[in-house]
């Protein structure tokens, strides 16, 4: 059963003694792996923080460590079955998917340096070609332009769409995102892409599926 990962701040939580904590972990660990939605809920609270912390650092961008928690905790819920208690703590499993999801974001900026220097290539003038459509022209300028009040991980999919061509499937498949949250991050970027464009200037903004 698919669940929304919580998006309130975590929770201060009063220290409470080892046996205590352990207890409560693992009913925490049986919970979340019985498929009990509120023991996400109080993962996030747990740990949210913590994960949060560790992208930030590893990434330098508090704002894009939002985006990577949000998949940590969604990657726990969706992996939860794969947990084994006896190989350690859920909080130790939970921080092993954070360091490869902040992996993950390391190399997708490595590939948005790429995506931003052909953006900005295919918005360049080209004084050589006369012939070249000028609303044509004008429409990569405004949407490049719009591209950069997204977030990075909108920003990415969608340079990966306008610039390559690539269908939603064909853009999970190459970042290792989920398929609903490439379309989620794809319907929110270009939401807010036509936001920011005036309707008389509005170029074409859709995305195959």
């Amino acid at each position: 059963m698919a669940t929304d990962v919580p998006r309130e701040a975590p929770s201060a939580l009063p220290r409470r003694a080892p046996a205590e904590e352990t207890g409560q972990d693992e009913r925490l660990s049986a919970a979340l792996v019985a498929g009990d939605p509120d023991a996400l809920t109080d993962a996030y609270r747990r740990w949210g923080t913590l994960v949060h912390t560790l992208a930030t650092r590893a990434i330098g961008d508090a704002r894009e460590a939002e985006d990577v928690t949000q998949q940590v905790f969604l990657a726990v819920w969706r992996g939860r079955a794969g947990y084994r208690p006896e190989r350690g703590p859920l909080v130790a499993w939970i921080v092993g998917i954070t360091r490869r999801k902040t992996a993950d974001a390391l190399s997708a900026r490595t590939r948005r340096g790429t995506l931003a220097a052909a953006a900005a290539a295919v918005a360049a003038p080209e004084p050589s070609r006369p012939e070249a459509d000028p609303e044509s022209a004008l429409d990569r300028v405004l949407v490049t332009q719009a591209l950069r009040g997204l977030t990075p991980v909108q920003r990415d999919l969608l340079c990966l769409a306008f610039y390559e061509d690539l269908t939603q499937a064909q853009i999970a498949r190459r970042t290792g995102l989920p398929l609903g949250t490439v379309k989620s991050h794809v319907r929110r970027g270009l939401h807010r892409l036509r936001g920011s464009l005036a309707p008389e200037e509005r170029p074409a903004l859709r995305t195959a599926a």
